[in-house]
């Protein structure tokens, strides 16, 4: 990691999302930190995607447009590219929370007196299709994180999770919607120094594929606990997570 001004690398990967990727593009390039490398990877995509993308070659570090085998596939891609010292994903359809932010994040590790962090994170706000926001997740983040934390749930998002580069390894294929969970577990056994931004880093876009393939996202999710934190452990916090699943649900039906 270098001695000087950290360099954020900001991965989009996106695939028929051109209504949704003009305000990612946006809050990147709109950002005041001026260490910023902005990769886009695109897959193949046939609805204007790639030529609303190829009017801002200019203001990207990379970007590729190609056919890929699904999305963390697509996300390795943009990892391969990196050259920067953090990466954060943020996804077609997510935005930074503000024009500021990066800045905000870098700060945060000069005022807790930490020098040279293995990993920043922090908090989202959700938003719909339209931009409007839906409130901060259900899942709150720790005070402290580390790799024991996710038990319980992915209690930090992927756009609100920034490990330095050097402990981050390729995405599992072989999963379909939780590489995520364990790309992030891996990321914190590695991590000694973890800095708690205490801020909302993004806007995340509610309706992803965990949201569709509900069935499939528990399915894997418990596999990737369960390698982690053993089989015994797993089924125990699987069962604390059903209990509260379910009285979320009870309780937003009755506020409804």
């Amino acid at each position: 990691m270098s001695n000087s001004k950290p360099v954020l690398t900001i991965i989009t990967v996106v695939y028929n999302a051109c209504n949704l990727i003009g305000k990612t593009i946006n809050s990147v390039l709109n950002q005041s930190y001026d260490g910023i490398e902005y990769i886009i990877i695109d897959g193949a995509s046939t609805d204007g995607t790639v030529e609303l993308l190829a009017e801002q070659i200019a203001n990207l570090s990379h970007f590729l447009s190609e056919s890929d085998q699904g999305i963390y596939d697509a996300m390795n891609k943009g990892l391969a590219r990196a050259t920067g010292d953090y990466i954060l994903f943020l996804n077609a359809g997510d935005e930074l929370a503000t024009d500021t932010i990066v800045e905000e994040i870098f700060q945060t590790a000069s005022s807790t007196g930490s020098a040279r962090p293995d990993l920043y994170y922090g908090k989202v706000m959700l938003i719909d299709g339209a931009g409007r926001l839906q409130g901060e997740r259900r899942h709150k983040p720790p005070v402290r994180l580390d790799w024991r934390s996710f038990k319980t749930g992915m209690l930090v998002s992927h756009q609100a999770f920034i490990p330095a580069r050097i402990i981050t390894t390729p995405y599992r294929t072989d999963l379909k919607i939780s590489a995520d969970i364990d790309w992030c577990i891996a990321c914190l056994k590695k991590a000694n120094n973890v800095v708690n931004t205490g801020l909302v880093i993004s806007k995340y876009l509610t309706g992803g594929l965990s949201r569709q393939n509900t069935w499939l996202s528990w399915k894997e999710r418990f596999s990737v606990m369960k390698k982690y934190y053993g089989l015994g452990s797993t089924l125990f916090f699987h069962l604390i997570i059903i209990v509260r699943f379910t009285g979320y649900y009870i309780t937003s039906r009755r506020l409804d």
